[in-house]
């Protein structure tokens, strides 16, 4: 779906507020941006049904739609595109913000697409539009919001996974693990949703062509009882290696599998055994410390493995091999989207295969921001004295932490 035209913008405008225009005067009062992202969230749910973009006008006057004067700078456009970077707005719509003209001064125009899968949340509630305001969403919303959901093409994490049951998901977890980081509280408070509706407003099961209600990817990964048996490479294969190549003698290997929280608890459990911390007595008066590896860098790298991988269509997990000089973390499926072979790792280059499981990390706390974790990785790698290289493929991705020289031989 293209953005609107000059014309087709000064139209919406011009017709006044209803679903697919909401119209600001201007950025002040302190919950400004509060209400831009629960308005994004409601666009991208388009509970009316229309498929159509969304536009929230900057300098128009919301009552009598005249202009009022405003500044577009290329900072307040990236401030407002860095939303989508903060992890509220869950999972992530489609959004663009941009300067035009409308008769004769600028305003800002923010652009929502309809999400593929909805419902999209902000700061742990559902918002939607049916009219010319934005509202909470009610129960019977989010049961229209799912429903619509399985007419969509959906991302691989949504797929209904038709050979498997609700009973193969950890539905204790799921209620005192997950729903309470998921969701506000005062929404849990209120909430007179089932259990299965719960577990659909938040992707983990789907409708199946027959109308019975199966697991989905994500459900299989974040709350399964055993992950494996649905996706056979939801699984981290670990080796440290006594060398610099897979001939060299192992130390240590394990195959760490179980659902998504306990892969990244375990996995990173390990790094933090091996990942041994020298003491510098020599070069400098005072002692220094520098770990092998920054543990910031490896959370950063192998969260990133987990959230960008392809879960469908292999069996090949995630490869954590540590040698002596360096960690290869391997992942199959390449850059996705508008992520390419040529353009992975640059700063503002990022896109989702897996969106449901981008938004459930962010539950979990396993992500704090969006597209940021490369850049982050990168800069503690620099500080620690430490490499980073890039390895994309159209069908893996390798990145390499490569050790500082003074800890190389510990």
């Amino acid at each position: 779906m293209n953005n609107l035209s000059d014309t087709s913008i000064a139209e919406l405008i011009a017709t006044g507020e209803s679903f697919r225009c909401e119209r600001k005067r201007d950025f002040s009062g302190s919950d400004w941006k509060e209400k831009l992202c629960q308005t994004i969230c409601a666009f991208a749910n388009d509970i009316a049904g229309y498929e159509q973009i969304g536009v929230i006008a900057f300098g128009i006057n919301d009552v009598d739609g005249t202009t009022f004067p405003i500044e577009v700078t290329d900072e307040l456009e990236l401030k407002i595109q860095n939303l989508r970077g903060e992890g509220k707005i869950i999972p992530l719509p489609s959004f663009v913000a941009q300067k035009r003209v409308y008769l004769g001064q600028q305003i800002l125009c923010v652009e929502v697409h309809p999400a593929i899968s909805t419902p999209v949340k902000y700061d742990g509630r559902v918002w939607v539009r049916p009219e010319n305001s934005t509202q909470r969403a009610s129960a019977e919303d989010e049961r229209r919001l799912n429903e619509k959901r399985k007419w969509k093409e959906q991302p691989d994490d949504a797929q209904v996974l038709e050979t498997f049951r609700i009973n193969d998901l950890n539905t204790d977890y799921f209620k005192s693990q997950y729903l309470p980081q998921a969701f506000a509280h005062d929404v849990l408070k209120a909430n007179g949703r089932t259990l299965e509706e719960q577990l659909a407003s938040t992707k983990m099961i789907g409708t199946a062509a027959s109308g019975a209600l199966h697991p989905t990817v994500l459900g299989m990964l974040c709350l399964g009882l055993s992950p494996t048996d649905a996706i056979p490479g939801a699984y981290v294969q670990f080796l440290r290696l006594d060398g610099t190549d897979l001939s060299s003698a192992i130390l240590d290997e394990a195959t760490i599998q179980g659902n998504v929280a306990d892969v990244i608890q375990q996995t990173e459990a390990k790094f933090v055994a091996h990942n041994s911390t020298p003491v510098d007595f020599i070069s400098q008066d005072k002692e220094r410390r520098t770990p092998q590896y920054p543990k910031e860098a490896f959370q950063q790298l192998f969260r990133n493995a987990v959230l960008h991988r392809t879960y469908l269509g292999t069996h090949s997990p995630i490869r954590v091999y540590w040698y002596t000089d360096r960690i290869e973390i391997t992942n199959p499926g390449g850059p996705y989207g508008a992520a390419t072979v040529s353009n992975f790792g640059k700063p503002g280059i990022t896109d989702y295969r897996n969106p449901n499981l981008a938004g459930a990390l962010k539950d979990l706390d396993y992500v704090q921001k969006f597209g940021a974790g490369i850049n982050v990785a990168r800069k503690s790698l620099q500080v620690n004295g430490n490499e980073l290289v890039l390895e994309p493929d159209v069908n893996f991705i390798t990145v390499v932490m490569r050790q500082h020289p003074r800890t190389q031989h510990e």
